[in-house]
């Protein structure tokens, strides 16, 4: 029987982008609060600071849904220069909620022995 290799399941999608201006202008729209908030709203965040910071380079928020059940997720943004000039930019965007991960479960049928003790 032939095991066939299943791709591991990941709850996030990654967009990569080509913009025209410069890595540092990039940069300042990703990584300061009133640049950021035209495009990313405040009230998207589960916390207003970045969760991780790589100065010129990367940059991880942390975001929270404005509808029940409230998930939590991450955005990180990476910039690096490209061959024209300009910026390349990276968005990963992963859903991590804590409630999401699963957690160990054994079936009913197991095939286990079930040992019952004496009173």
């Amino acid at each position: 029987m032939n095991n066939p290799k299943i791709p591991e399941r990941k709850n996030g999608i990654e967009l990569e982008y080509q913009l025209d201006e410069p890595p540092q202008k990039v940069w300042r729209a990703i990584s300061t609060p009133e640049l950021r908030q035209n495009w990313l709203p405040q009230e998207a965040l589960a916390n207003p600071e970045a969760i991780s910071v790589t100065p010129g380079k990367e940059v991880t928020y942390r975001l929270r849904d404005d509808a029940a059940p409230f998930l939590e997720s991450t955005v990180t943004f990476k910039i690096s220069s490209n061959a024209n000039g300009g910026t390349s930019l990276r968005i990963i965007h992963e859903l991590d909620d804590v409630r999401l991960r699963e957690t160990e479960r054994t079936a009913a049928n197991n095939n286990r022995l079930t040992v019952m003790r004496a009173a």
